[in-house]
């Protein structure tokens, strides 16, 4: 079955990024996936290869609230993030977008985590 096109150009944005991104101990990578029903993140440590922390849409934490893969969810769920990681001891992050634009969910995502304490 032949891949699209559309699908090889973003795999080949995300390669290209994460050539530059990288998660060390001092400062984890803070990756956000976004599907068409959630939001995803993730505080990762490359040089183990272990993940820190880890938040999505579909969280018990969010349970009560109808979360979807909008700006609002975006929002709730960078927040949540960011609380996650600093309880790990976690500071500073590099921002992994995963081949988007920063743009719309992205953008409220990463500025959800700055205001609630993340560096980057």
């Amino acid at each position: 079955m032949k891949t699209s096109k559309k699908i090889l150009q973003k795999q080949k944005r995300r390669w290209r990024i994460r050539k530059k991104i990288t998660g060390t101990a001092e400062r984890p990578r803070l990756a956000v996936h976004l599907s068409n029903k959630h939001i995803y993140g993730q505080v990762i440590d490359d040089t183990t290869g272990k993940t820190l922390v880890y938040v999505s849409s579909l969280n018990k934490d969010l349970k009560g609230k109808d979360l979807k893969a909008n700006i609002a969810g975006a929002e709730t769920v960078g927040k949540l993030v960011a609380e996650k990681a600093k309880d790990a001891g976690v500071e500073t992050v590099v921002f992994d977008r995963s081949g988007r634009i920063y743009h719309g969910c992205v953008k409220a995502f990463a500025e959800a985590a700055r205001e609630a304490g993340l560096t980057f």
